[in-house]
């Protein structure tokens, strides 16, 4: 035992344990570490604000739109056929519907026919042609020949040779065959004003009937309804028996791999957007996990409610300011459509970097090519033309060979009496008159 007087030495005194801090102490060293932690989150965010953030524009009114071609019978007709059915995807040019043909079918072989007949209608006005070029010439020799009698008789009625008689027959002949001739000159003009400066396959009437032919020919083919792109089927309304008639919609075709996004941005947020700005995406079908990448392709000319089916009428009654939006289009990139395919009227979630503003806020000027075109309604009129020469063909064959005789004869082919017809004649009257002249007065003055 020690005695309580007694004092501790300094080892003793040494050896005792430190008191622990105090409460307070604690809390300040939390509070500065929290201070701390807080102020580096609100730093870095004020830099990823003030570098990115600043310049993204969102909004999550945004929907897949894309075109939605509708398929419609150009004629009337009976469906006989349906070729494909919703969900399911067609190709550009493959038969959707069929319909009866019988009718169309009679009506083309009515018009075939027409122009088979036409065409040797033509080729007979061509030869009547020749025929009545050969009766010119052969009037033309019967009036040199009733002149040259009558010079004759003439000069022969000076010695009194010839009667009185005898000369008015001849001068009565000259006549006759003046008329004769003239008569023949009509009606050879007549036909040649139907066939000049043309050929067979040129004639209006020909060309006439070749355009019923193309028409009935394309009633016919559009009895058959092609899909004018790829694509999947959608809405289809059409029955086998059903009666339709032109512009009736009977079914559609959605091309999934031209779809966009139609993003419907408040007034305030289209300030700085621009056309070209880049354009992150993500779909509520598929989560943020799989994200699209686009571009602004265009605005919209108005506001939805200026394109409303009853557009608010702000000069009536109470007014209320409402915040409108302006549809952005989004063009996505076709390989991510192609990984994950996007279908018309999904929601989207859009973010706009609006940091690059150089661009204008409407597209660049098109070009004359146009955006969307096909090709599957072309092969109609090709087969048409064929047609239309394969008849033309088959009803002039030998009209060159049955023909080259009198054409050959007076004056050759069709394209020559066009040019035959501006050469020029001697009038017969003034050729009969000079031929008279002395004949008359050898006849005692007697004049026609």
């Amino acid at each position: 035992m020690t005695d309580a007087n007694t004092k501790p030495t300094p080892g003793t005194a040494n050896a005792q344990p430190k008191a622990p801090p105090s409460l307070k102490v604690r809390r300040l060293r939390w509070l500065a570490l929290a201070t701390g932690i807080f102020t580096a989150l609100g730093a870095a965010y004020g830099v990823w604000w003030a570098k990115d953030l600043r310049y993204v524009q969102s909004t999550d009114d945004a929907y897949v739109s894309g075109n939605v071609v509708q398929i419609t019978p150009q004629v009337s007709g009976t469906v006989v056929g349906i070729g494909a059915d919703d969900t399911q995807f067609v190709k550009a040019g493959q038969t959707l519907v069929r319909l009866d043909q019988e009718d169309a079918k009679v009506a083309l072989d009515q018009a075939e026919a027409q122009l088979a007949r036409t065409v040797r209608e033509v080729r007979n006005l061509f030869a009547t042609s020749a025929q009545l070029q050969a009766a010119v010439r052969l009037r033309e020799a019967d009036f040199t020949s009733a002149q040259q009698d009558l010079e004759r008789r003439a000069q022969l009625g000076r010695s009194g040779a010839v009667s009185a008689e005898e000369l008015q027959h001849a001068r009565d002949a000259l006549k006759a065959s003046q008329a004769a001739l003239m008569s023949a000159q009509q009606q050879l003009n007549a036909n040649r004003a139907r066939v000049d400066g043309t050929t067979v396959a040129d004639h209006p009437d020909v060309r006439n009937a070749a355009a019923a032919v193309r028409s009935a020919y394309l009633a016919y083919s559009r009895t058959q309804l092609p899909a004018p792109v790829s694509g999947f089927v959608a809405r289809r309304s059409v029955q086998l028996g059903q009666r339709v008639s032109p512009g009736a919609p009977l079914m559609a075709v959605v091309p999934l791999d031209e779809v966009w996004v139609d993003a419907n941005f408040k007034e305030p947020q289209l300030a700085d957007i621009r056309f070209g700005q880049r354009v992150s995406l993500t779909a509520d079908l598929y989560g943020r996990h799989v994200q699209y990448h686009g571009s602004v392709a265009g605005f919209g000319a108005g506001t939805g409610s200026a394109f409303a089916l009853l557009p608010a009428q702000n000069a009536t009654g109470n007014w209320i300011k409402v915040v409108q939006r302006i549809p952005v289009r989004i063009a996505l990139d076709a390989r991510e459509l192609e990984q994950h395919p996007l279908q018309i009227g999904l929601s989207m979630k859009v973010e706009v970097n609006t940091g690059d503003r150089s661009g204008s806020t409407l597209p660049p000027l098109a070009g004359n090519s146009s955006a969307y075109s096909t090709d599957v309604f072309h092969g109609d009129d090709a087969v048409a033309d064929t047609r239309v020469r394969e008849i033309i063909a088959s009803n002039d064959m030998g009209s060159t060979s049955a023909e080259a005789g009198p054409r050959a004869a007076f004056g050759g082919a069709p394209a020559r009496l066009a040019a035959s017809r501006q050469t020029s004649k001697p009038d017969p009257r003034a050729a009969i008159e000079r031929s008279l002249q002395p004949a008359t007065a050898a006849a005692g003055g007697h004049a026609f």
